[in-house]
């Protein structure tokens, strides 16, 4: 049993080795990239429309929904990002079932490269929203004296979102795991299922923590209005 893909190597000269962490992350982007481009290959706008026009456009509809009930008004600006996110999470939970897989969210690696990314798409999106200056200034906010804290906040959840999705992903692989050695075939399966699912929560979770941090980034406050000053008759 693996603890982690990264152990698995299937070719290594010197120092360069590739994993199944490479191997597995190459694999779902190209799966990804390429199913993309068929679905989207034949769209129809009229009435008769293939299965998988329509399950795209239930995954965009129901990811730009999510994305809107977060906080962000223009959800067609973070789908792409956003959901990827969602879909290769998912798309890794979900290839559990193909024998001899492993997840490379099950890596801590891959789940630090995501993590990331949406540390690098913080600042990206706030910026483009507010703008430098604005997005510079609320690490501020409430005083001068929270810029530290405030820095300190957004490392830390970044380490965060790797290691929850991290322990998360593993613990469910090496539970299968331990299970095929020790028990019959029958509950092994039905703890894969139940990995499946979580698989899926922990994409949906990831992705809205996501949403909710670009939101805080691009919340653009406004001025408060002055009060009236009535003129003495």
């Amino acid at each position: 049993m693996h603890l982690s893909p990264d152990q698995m190597i299937f070719w290594q000269y010197g120092v360069f080795k590739l994993n199944a962490t490479i191997a597995f992350t190459w694999a779902l982007m190209l799966v990804l990239a390429g199913g993309s481009r068929l679905i989207t290959r034949k769209l129809s706008t009229g009435l008769e429309r293939s299965r998988w026009q329509n399950l795209l456009e239930i995954l965009v509809t129901g990811i730009s929904k999510q994305i809107e009930e977060v906080g962000l008004s223009q959800p067609q600006k973070y789908l792409g990002f956003l959901g990827t996110l969602f879909l290769f999470v998912a798309t890794a939970s979900l290839c559990t079932v193909i024998p001899g897989y492993e997840p490379p969210t099950a890596s801590l690696s891959t789940t630090a490269a995501l993590a990331l990314c949406v540390f690098v798409a913080v600042p990206f999106f706030g910026i483009e929203e507010q703008g430098v200056r604005n997005y510079l200034k609320s690490y501020t906010k409430p005083t001068f004296i929270m810029v530290p804290f405030n820095i300190i906040s957004e490392l830390s959840r970044t380490l965060a979102l790797a290691v929850r999705l991290f322990g998360n992903m593993m613990s469910g692989a090496m539970i299968i795991g331990i299970l095929l050695t020790i028990t019959p075939f029958i509950f092994p399966i039905i703890m894969t299922v139940l990995g499946l699912l979580t698989g899926m929560v922990q994409a949906y979770i990831f992705s809205i923590l996501a949403a909710v941090y670009i939101a805080a980034a691009t919340r653009v406050r406004k001025p408060k209005p002055e009060p009236m000053q009535t003129v003495p008759a």
